[in-house]
């Protein structure tokens, strides 16, 4: 839960100019999670604001970096190669590849792949909600 809700505030800050004054209270929140959820939270933020900006027609909205396969993480990289993120009430396969710099708070380098649209039969099994 706490990892969905700093996503959230993450991305309401992004959304718009009028909440680019609350950048650095995201940036001190997200401080404050222990490192490794840190790396997770970046990371799948990163793949959110790529695929937004990279992707004509996905809004993006969530990502389960977890939802096909387990993650493999270090201090300061991560991989997903079975992820998902939801656009427009379907969810997506995504894999990423994330490294953040030594406090894992800015992304260094990110390669992301998207798949195909996931059935609605499989979303309760990988934890994929409407």
């Amino acid at each position: 839960m706490l990892k969905s809700t700093v996503l959230t505030i993450a991305l309401m800050g992004l959304a718009g100019s009028a909440l680019a004054a609350d950048h650095s209270v995201i940036r001190r929140q997200i401080a404050k999670l222990d490192p490794q959820t840190r790396l997770e939270q970046r990371c799948n933020g990163r793949a959110i604001g790529r695929i937004a900006r990279e992707n004509k027609g996905m809004w993006p909205e969530e990502v389960v970096a977890y939802a096909f396969a387990d993650t493999t993480k270090s201090a300061h990289a991560m991989k997903a190669p079975g992820a998902a993120f939801r656009s427009k009430g379907k969810w997506y396969h995504l894999s990423y590849k994330c490294h953040t710099t030594d406090d894992n708070m800015s992304i260094i380098s990110f390669d992301y792949k998207i798949g195909a649209v996931v059935p609605l039969s499989e979303w309760s099994e990988h934890y994929l909600v409407p």
